[in-house]
């Protein structure tokens, strides 16, 4: 098990660069939806995460909606 969670970089089959954010546990809970062919935009995906994702809003369907509702 990993102390904290991170994202691992690699390059894929096709020798383009992809990402996974692997949790505490070890388990991979997300994964790029596209590959990069510049290191440097993969990067740039990974950055987009982190600063826009502590403050995104959760959004559902309406059975998400329906079972969430106050």
């Amino acid at each position: 098990m990993a102390e904290v969670a991170y994202f691992y970089v690699y390059k894929d089959a096709a020798k383009e660069w992809r990402w996974k954010f692997v949790a505490k546990n070890s388990k991979t809970i997300a994964v790029s939806s596209e590959s990069y062919h510049n290191l440097t935009d993969c990067e740039y995906s990974i950055s987009l995460l982190k600063g826009q994702g502590p403050t995104a809003p959760v959004v559902g369907d309406d059975e998400f909606k329906r079972l969430r509702a106050k």
